[in-house]
């Protein structure tokens, strides 16, 4: 049987029972080591580095399937881990970016132009366009700390796992549910804390945040489903769970930060409305039922009929 990197996990189904287990094994052999975080957290410059790094490679995979630069963020930590920092200097992170990203865009048959995704980079900091050579030699660098190992298993992979899992029958619900776990995952990336979970875990437990977040009806079903898999441990995957909720709790607030701060016509005028309703009602009775009846439309918009899953 052939294995898809994006999705090993995909025919599962056909897969002898005695199998399955030695995929969520084998997950380990292509992540940064355990005492990587703690070495991250002890420098703020490696913590800065590599902040440096995963934002240019997010920019160059910014039009690119999510696995692509999962992938490329993957290489970067293996490479860290295994090597080190190469030189305190921003061409030098440039050119670890690059060289990551072609690296996975290469294993996912993604097509690019080198010279493209330079240019992308150069256009907000006018920087030098590294020769192909150049990028090739620092390809071969990382390659060699990688030790050739380029098949990743990442949370990607275990996606379709857990989606069975809660059965949806719904295939627009369904894929409503991978496009925001998608999202969480790649966006979680970039918080060392995530790395400390196996890839299944991070999986599972931006599945449960979507979910949560989606279909809060359902979620009690959903989390039933993920406690009764006994390829995770649920406690590690409760523990996921709280440091992706922090992610995206940082993530809201600061776009409503942003929202809040900014002098647009629409805010001022909001502004403006909620004092002249303050003023006719001392500032209480209206805006709570305001607050009431926006958290209600909310939920109305973000659940959905429970008859599109199946009964727990």
């Amino acid at each position: 049987m052939d294995f898809d990197l994006e999705n090993p996990l995909g025919n599962f189904h056909n897969l002898p029972y005695d199998v399955l287990p030695s995929l969520f094994l084998i997950e380990s052999d292509h992540i940064p080591p355990p005492n990587y975080c703690q070495t991250l957290k002890a420098s703020d410059f490696d913590i800065s580095v590599r902040r440096d790094v995963v934002s240019l490679i997010s920019q160059l995979a910014c039009a690119f399937d999510p696995v692509l630069p999962y992938l490329a963020i993957n290489y970067l930590d293996r490479f860290l881990a295994n090597h080190g920092i190469l030189q305190p200097k921003p061409w030098a992170n440039k050119l670890l970016a690059i060289s990551c990203f072609s690296l996975a865009a290469k294993m996912l048959k993604a097509e690019y132009s080198a010279t493209d995704v330079q240019v992308l980079l150069n256009h907000s900091d006018g920087g030098t366009i590294f020769e192909t050579q150049t990028v090739q030699r620092m390809e071969g660098i990382v390659l060699g700390a990688l030790q050739w190992r380029m098949r990743s298993i990442t949370p990607f992979s275990f996606i379709p796992f857990f989606v069975n899992l809660f059965r949806p029958t719904d295939p627009a619900l369904r894929q409503v549910l991978k496009d925001r776990a998608s999202e969480i995952i790649l966006k979680s990336q970039r918080e060392i804390k995530v790395l400390e979970f196996k890839p299944s875990i991070v999986a599972a437990s931006a599945l449960l945040y979507a979910s949560h977040e989606l279909f809060p009806f359902q979620y009690p079903c959903f989390l039933g489903a993920i406690s009764e898999c006994s390829y995770v441990n649920e406690e590690t995957v409760v523990q996921c769970f709280n440091v992706i909720q922090d992610i995206a709790r940082e993530e809201y607030e600061s776009v409503l930060n942003i929202n809040s701060t900014s002098d647009t016509p629409v805010n001022v005028l909001d502004e403006h409305f909620l004092s002249l309703e303050s003023e006719k009602t001392n500032g209480a009775t209206q805006e709570q039922e305001f607050k009431r009846r926006k958290t209600a439309d909310y939920g109305n918009e973000r659940t959905v009929p429970f008859s599109h899953f199946h009964q727990c």
